[in-house]
């Protein structure tokens, strides 16, 4: 875990409200938090719990209704086209599916090269970007060699996972959000993913928000937890607190939904 305590993302009041009058719907309902450098955050929550909205909103890519969000002890301006890239720059994000986040017609030589363009290398030697692609590539296990030339949807699911990490890994931003980017894979492609996430904090201080219903996971991963229910973070604490001294009914059912192996399973509650 990181020593620096600085706050690297902060929202106050944050609320989202779709549509209006009577059919308006409150997504997240005021809440507040304040993410530090270097720290891995989840925030867990059922299905319509308001986690992938907030997510969505500190994105940038859906809109704020009420509520400041704080990005590096700055107030946070998207305003604009170029403020929206510059934005962007500090903060990127891996999805649930790895089929819906590429441009299908964009091959991964293209997809690599836009995350140098974007770090301001579009004009290296052709030669340095091969490396820096080559080497990005080997960090999660790929050969860029194999990869030229083929398109996103050629590729497995693990390793359209793992080629958004090399993406990751040359924009070198400084927030992460990964909104369920497991949830779609084996295990033993999990593990990997995983593992790589937090090598990836480890080597640069990343903050890692990720967003999720597994509270196992939560606590095997997090320094810090929060529990989201109805669009507001119902206690939040260190991973230890969260599981072992949950506070809400809702988090200690989230709890007990974990499965256990020192547990028998229930077989007469399965339907055939």
């Amino acid at each position: 875990m990181s020593n620096e305590n600085t706050s690297c993302l902060k929202g106050v009041g944050l609320t989202k409200i779709f549509g209006s009058g009577k059919k308006s719907v409150l997504a997240v309902d005021h809440v507040d938090f304040d993410f530090k450098n270097g720290e891995v955050i989840s925030i867990v929550g059922e299905s319509g719990s308001g986690k992938t909205t907030l997510s969505k909103m500190l994105l940038g890519l859906t809109s704020v209704t009420e509520g400041k969000i704080y990005f590096q002890g700055k107030e946070r301006d998207i305003s604009t086209r170029a403020k929206q890239k510059e934005y962007w720059k500090g903060i990127q994000a891996i999805f649930q599916d790895p089929f819906s986040s590429y441009n299908i017609f964009t091959k991964v030589d293209g997809v690599l090269l836009d995350c140098l363009k974007m770090r301001g290398k579009g004009n290296l030697p052709r030669e340095e970007k091969y490396q820096l692609m080559k080497e990005a590539c080997r960090f999660v296990n790929l050969e860029f060699d194999e990869l030229t030339n083929k398109y996103p949807f050629e590729l497995s699911g693990g390793q359209m996972q793992r080629l958004m990490i090399a993406r990751v890994f040359l924009l070198k931003p400084q927030i992460l959000l990964a909104d369920e980017p497991t949830s779609m894979i084996d295990a033993c492609s999990r593990s990997t993913i995983l593992d790589m996430l937090m090598k990836l904090r480890d080597e640069t201080n990343m903050t890692i928000i990720f967003i999720t219903h597994d509270i196992g996971l939560a606590y095997y991963i997090s320094d810090s937890v929060y529990i989201m229910e109805h669009g507001i973070f119902v206690e939040h604490g260190t991973s230890d607190d969260m599981l072992m001294h949950p506070k809400v009914p809702y988090t200690k059912r989230l709890i007990s939904d974990v499965p256990k192996i020192y547990e028998a399973w229930d077989l007469d509650s399965i339907t055939v």
